[in-house]
């Protein structure tokens, strides 16, 4: 009994010591929504589960928070004008996933995206983007709080809806819901670096790509746009915000 009164309560205090280092070493992501209408974020995993289930709703001015671990890497979206019935069927305008609330793979551009590799193993470093590459649909942009580091915000704050090009248009009850990549309008190598455009050498950025980084400087415009959209940070949180105001 006497030693059972010691070890207890040393389990316990050991318990909570590992809870605090594994907590405090996780990435919490908080997602708000600053639009005037709902947005329902689509999330996928590249290495372990899907935060958030895979998606949700996230309704004007609400917030939502969820914890990835060290190592984690995946990505975030906004899908809109979505209607779901009870059981999580239905269908969105832009971004959706297979018809389901909770995405089990990637949004079909046109979609904005915003991608992570969050530190882990030999790396001490994340790495974060927000991409234009697979086109536009609602403003985006992804800032670090509370790191080390360059730690630069990303995004696109932009609506490139009012001024998407008329051959990249989509078109839902007479307005632009989504702007399509250069690449999905057109299907050539040179848009979609393929084929003998298939390096950073050969794949130049084009007027298409070049409205897109003229209106978000700090987004990703086509596939090789590395130097000025990838960031880096140690040790940080991010908020994620669906129609930001500014960085």
């Amino acid at each position: 009994m006497a030693v059972s009164s010691r070890v207890f309560p040393l389990l316990f205090l050991f318990s909570l010591f590992s809870f605090g280092t594994i907590f405090s070493s996780a990435t919490l992501f908080t997602l708000q929504n600053h639009c005037s209408f709902t947005v329902w974020p689509g999330s996928l995993s590249g290495n372990s589960a899907a935060l958030g289930d895979g998606g949700f709703e996230l309704p004007s001015g609400s917030s939502a928070q969820f914890q990835a671990p060290p190592g984690w890497s995946g990505r975030f979206w906004g899908r809109t004008g979505c209607t779901f019935d009870n059981s999580g069927t239905g269908k969105c305008i832009t971004g959706d996933c297979g018809g389901v609330l909770k995405c089990t793979g990637g949004g079909e551009p046109p979609v904005s995206l915003v991608e992570f590799t969050i530190a882990g193993g030999s790396s001490d470093k994340d790495f974060y983007d927000v991409s234009l590459v697979d086109g536009y649909n609602v403003a985006l942009g992804v800032k670090a709080v509370g790191g080390t580091g360059d730690c630069q915000y990303a995004g696109c704050v932009t609506d490139l809806n009012t001024n998407c090009p008329e051959e990249l248009r989509i078109m839902n009850s007479g307005s632009v819901v989504a702007c399509k990549s250069a690449c999905a309008a057109f299907n050539s190598a040179e848009f979609c670096c393929t084929g003998d455009h298939a390096t950073p050498q050969t794949c130049s950025p084009t007027q298409y790509s070049e409205l897109f980084k003229n209106a978000c400087p700090t987004a990703y415009s086509y596939a090789y746009d590395d130097a000025s959209s990838t960031r880096t940070c140690s040790g940080s949180d991010y908020l994620i915000t669906f129609c930001p105001t500014g960085p």
